[in-house]
């Protein structure tokens, strides 16, 4: 009977591996990841040890000491386990570079909408405007000052002065010190005290200063042979007496307006004559002679007897004035014209040292006939004139 039993599992055994035969070249051949006990010596890392469970704490006096832990020799490194470009598994000690490049992406991306942020967080706050109390004077601060003037506002006293035409701004701060000059009723000795005429009411030498302050005048002058141009000398005639007709015909033509008082823009000495700027216009003269301007100015030259290279090398080399070596910006012998017997010499400066064109003529052995200046910077003499 077991041998029956035996002989019919034998043969259902055979049928069914006839009927149903495996293949083993249908299974895939999956890649074996290969691990060793030993990782620290294939991939050259270390791994922390695991955390040790909290001891209870030990009776100093009851229980003996624990032994200390010596930590490791080497760095604690974390394995990481990545797919290398050939597709296969592969364990390394440092994260991937597509992962750090990730990481420090985001961190700058909070840091810029942190700072944008905090910006826009800035720019929204409204000001607020603080009310500033106006300062507190002693008393002898507001008698030095004369409170009663509003110093913020308005221009300097001398200034005023001079610009109305009382005088020259030297001679206005003189009749200031001498107290002949009164502002509101009390006397003023500070020529930098600010005052408005159109507010104030100023008095000099008992004479009301008009409110109404005279219109920028600008004048352009051929200046003659003979004059000078500072009012202050008597000895020859001012250039200034040449517009006596003109301011007295000031009062017709601008009704209630006080007359100009004109003076020159620089200087030219007696025997040289030209353009010249009249003004009352302190600042305009200010900016304009002021060595600063750095402006150019351009005169003709007649000279006695006949003028070789050697004189136009001579003087474009220069000459010592004051201690001061000065060279002209342009030196050019004109043509000879048929009306004009003598030679004429184009001489360019910008330094405008007194008497600089004449000591340049003289040092090159020449005599000077006739100077004439033509320009200063942009401002020329007619054709006509020039």
């Amino acid at each position: 009977m077991g041998a029956t039993t035996g002989i019919g599992a034998l043969s259902l055994i055979h049928c069914f591996s006839k009927s149903h035969t495996l293949s083993f070249a249908s299974f895939r051949t999956l890649p074996r990841l290969t691990c060793s006990f030993s990782s620290s010596i294939n991939f050259n890392i270390s791994f922390a040890p695991s955390k040790s469970k909290p001891k209870p704490k030990l009776n100093p006096d009851l229980d003996p000491q624990p032994d200390v832990i010596s930590e490791p020799d080497g760095p604690l490194l974390i394995p990481w386990i990545v797919r290398g470009e050939d597709g296969n598994l592969k364990l390394q000690s440092e994260p991937p570079p597509s992962l750090l490049k990730a990481i420090a992406t985001a961190q700058t991306g909070t840091r810029k909408d942190s700072n944008q942020s905090k910006t826009t967080a800035a720019t929204s706050k409204p000001q607020k405007n603080r009310a500033t109390a106006p300062p507190q004077h002693s008393k002898a601060a507001r008698r030095f000052y004369n409170q009663n003037i509003k110093e913020s506002s308005g221009a300097r006293l001398s200034k005023v002065l001079a610009a109305s035409g009382v005088a020259s701004r030297r001679s206005c701060e003189e009749l200031i010190f001498e107290g002949k000059v009164t502002v509101n009723g009390s006397v003023c000795t500070t020529p930098q005290t600010r005052v408005d005429p159109a507010k104030d009411v100023i008095y000099v030498n008992g004479n009301r200063l008009p409110k109404r302050q005279p219109q920028k005048v600008y004048l352009a002058l051929n200046k003659p042979k003979g004059y000078i141009c500072s009012s202050g000398e008597n000895e020859s005639k001012s250039v200034i007496s040449l517009f006596d007709d003109f301011l007295k015909t000031w009062g017709k033509k601008h009704p209630g307006v006080p007359t100009p008082r004109l003076f020159t823009v620089g200087r030219l000495d007696v025997a040289t004559t030209g353009l010249i700027i009249v003004t009352n216009d302190g600042d305009f003269a200010q900016k304009l002679s002021h060595p600063s301007s750095n402006l150019s100015k351009e005169y003709i030259a007649t000279v006695d007897g006949s003028i070789y290279k050697r004189h136009l090398i001579a003087i474009s080399e220069g000459t010592t004035i004051e201690g001061v070596h000065c060279v002209p910006d342009a030196v050019e012998l004109l043509p000879r014209q048929a009306d004009m017997q003598r030679a004429r010499i184009r001489i360019v400066v910008h330094e405008g040292r007194k008497h600089e064109v004449r000591e340049l003529v003289k040092c090159a052995g020449l005599e000077i006939h006739s100077l004439k200046r033509v320009r200063i910077g942009g401002f020329r003499l007619p054709p006509d004139l020039g």
